[in-house]
């Protein structure tokens, strides 16, 4: 297995034992975790800001994460965004706050904002930058 699938398989496994109901943000055309966490039947949505022509199984919508349409979020259990641009970071952040999720990032090389949150290792290194009140359940 390549390392750049590597990497996708291990998120979307670490993912896919911890959560209910995702939605990744920012998914453009790498759509490897999201359809891993599909077929767990965990993913919620997901969303980007310029259109997508992706499988309708990913129930994918457009949104900007700056100005968010929060009804495309409410009842996810984990906000996540993989190599994220890293202004999109604190937004992602505030809307995990607001919808009362995890959120997690996976960071291009060794890019992370402010002091990195609380590292989750699954083989790669994760960013967990918010944690919802109640614990996180296993699946």
């Amino acid at each position: 297995m390549d390392s750049y699938k590597h990497i996708e398989h291990r998120i979307g496994g670490y993912l896919a034992g911890r959560y209910r109901r995702a939605v990744e943000v920012g998914i453009g055309k790498n759509t490897d975790v999201a359809m891993m966490l599909a077929d767990a039947g965990v993913l919620k949505g997901c969303t980007d800001i310029k259109n997508a022509d992706l499988s309708p199984g990913l129930n994918y919508a457009r949104d900007d994460i700056f100005v968010p349409d929060l009804s495309r979020y409410e009842g996810a259990d984990l906000i996540y965004a993989i190599r994220p641009a890293i202004e999109m970071v604190p937004p992602l952040i505030g809307l995990a706050q607001k919808i009362g999720c995890d959120m997690i990032v996976y960071h291009l090389g060794f890019e992370v904002y402010g002091d990195g949150g609380e590292i989750l290792d699954c083989g790669v290194l994760l960013h967990r930058y918010w944690r919802r009140s109640e614990p996180v359940k296993e699946r």
